[in-house]
């Protein structure tokens, strides 16, 4: 009975931490996608701007 609620217990904590980390995951990859689309929109800016001159 302790053996099955120590695994029980393990699979709970395991599940909380792989929560934890999937969050942190996605939202490194919501950030990263956030500058990337601010650094895309600056440089066709950058490049419009920048043909009209010439």
């Amino acid at each position: 009975m302790g053996r099955i609620l120590l695994i029980a217990a393990l699979v709970v904590v395991g599940l909380f931490l792989l929560g934890s980390v999937i969050g942190l995951v996605f939202s490194a990859l919501k950030w990263v996608l956030i500058i990337g689309a601010i650094v895309l929109g600056v440089m066709l800016i950058m490049k419009s701007t920048g043909s009209r001159r010439h």
